[in-house]
């Protein structure tokens, strides 16, 4: 029999003959957990074999279980831009608010990672746009620092919808507008900021996003801020 080091392996690679017989001859295979505190299930999201991942839950693999960082398969494939996982684990009731134990849900690393697919559908089914980690940095945080333009303006589409806040402090009192000037992303500093950021909000430090800008950005910043 196949060793279960070795299954967890071949989940990862998608490998999907050698799970199915490795569960068809134990069924509770979908069951055990890997030293990381994970099932086949997790690995399979991340290999991105949606037909393992299928066959897998017709096994009666659970959705949500939750790996040692609290992880679940939902947030591996959301992180790694499975798009059709997401897709199918949600249908299937997966949890898409479930944090990990740094407070990091799905949405927030689809956001930080750019894919803006999984953030809409994340966001189309009940995702929570202002959900924080513990830190206090929401989704919009991750995008700005990170530069992810495209994001920013898929979670813009949902703002009236799901309530987007668009100056949440963090708990160094950064707003999303800080870290996208202290990062100089200067088109999505832009973007906030004719969205409403707040140029004069001020974090822990008593500094504005302007005291964070580089020489280029404050000037376009500061142009905006007469307009």
């Amino acid at each position: 029999m196949t060793s279960q080091i070795s299954v967890y392996e071949s989940a990862h690679k998608g490998d999907f003959e050698v799970i199915r017989v490795a569960v068809e001859d134990n069924p509770l295979l979908v069951l055990k957990q890997d030293d990381n505190g994970r099932v086949l299930l997790h690995w399979a999201c991340l290999s991105g074999n949606l037909k393992l991942v299928e066959y897998l839950i017709e096994k009666n693999s659970p959705i949500d279980p939750d790996d040692d960082t609290d992880s679940t398969p939902l947030i591996l494939a959301a992180s790694a831009g499975r798009v059709e996982i997401v897709k199918f684990l949600i249908s299937n009731k997966a949890d898409v608010n479930h944090k990990t134990n740094q407070g990091h849900s799905a949405l927030q690393y689809a956001c930080s990672k750019g894919w803006e697919e999984i953030v809409e559908v994340l966001l189309e089914h009940s995702a929570d746009i202002n959900i924080s980690d513990i830190r206090g940095a929401t989704p919009l945080h991750r995008a700005a620092s990170k530069g992810n333009l495209s994001v920013i303006q898929v979670l813009l589409k949902f703002r009236e919808e799901k309530r987007l806040k668009i100056n949440p402090k963090d708990s160094y009192g950064n707003s999303p507008l800080h870290l996208a000037c202290e990062e100089d992303r200067q088109e999505v500093a832009k973007l906030l900021v004719e969205n409403g950021g707040d140029l004069d909000g001020v974090n822990v430090e008593k500094q504005t996003p302007l005291d964070l800008c580089s020489r280029n950005l404050l000037k376009v910043l500061s142009t905006i801020k007469k307009e």
